[in-house]
């Protein structure tokens, strides 16, 4: 079955401006809905926060959990500190490479070595990026974010944004990044539960 084709709007003027000679290629997003939990999601306080086993002290985190806390802020939530907050929003990054022979290898992008996820997906080791000539390499980023009632930790919502921009994209690294995936992950939100689709970004 095909998946659903949403084009991307209202992204910051930084992704408006990253013109890149190869297609970054569309992010690819799946979310579940807990049931009868869609009338409680958008509203409410809520605090943005690492997901357990990532590293949370890494500055790499901080432009991922920024766009989340934006995305959420715009969704109709009031972002707020962990003891006045009715829901969580955990975060994590993992990051991967794409070589130029189609093989995905995992590899640590500065957010931290998760060993694990709510999606099974672990950072192993660096390893090199081709920065040569030639067919680029790609670079890979998957952003999970977890909603859950801060009181019970009944999970509401959890979705994941899968982005293979070529590494010489700006689209690639940084906020520039953090931002695409984000604002695809959380477009329609909440989506419908366990439906994936696929989010085109602007070239």
């Amino acid at each position: 079955m095909m998946k659903p084709m949403i084009s991307v709007s209202g992204l910051c003027a930084a992704l408006a401006l990253a013109g890149c000679a190869t297609p970054p290629g569309p992010v690819e997003v799946t979310r579940f809905v807990a049931p009868d939990s869609a009338a409680r999601l958008g509203q409410g306080t809520i605090f943005v926060e690492t997901m357990p086993g990532t590293d949370g002290d890494s500055l790499a985190m901080a432009p991922y959990k920024a766009a989340v806390a934006r995305e959420l802020v715009a969704l109709g939530y009031v972002e707020t500190d962990r003891a006045s907050a009715s829901q969580i929003a955990q975060v994590g990054v993992d990051g991967y490479v794409i070589g130029s022979n189609g093989r995905r290898s995992p590899v640590s992008v500065g957010v931290g070595g998760r060993t694990g996820g709510y999606y099974g997906s672990g950072v192993g080791v660096g390893i090199g990026i081709n920065l040569g000539g030639g067919e680029k390499d790609r670079l890979g980023t998957e952003l999970s974010v977890r909603i859950s009632e801060a009181a019970s930790g009944a999970s509401l919502w959890e979705g994941r944004a899968d982005f293979s921009p070529p590494e010489d994209s700006p689209l690639a690294r940084g906020t520039a990044n953090a931002q695409t995936v984000a604002s695809a992950l959380f477009r329609e939100f909440p989506g419908n539960n366990g439906e994936t689709i696929e989010v085109k970004v602007p070239e």
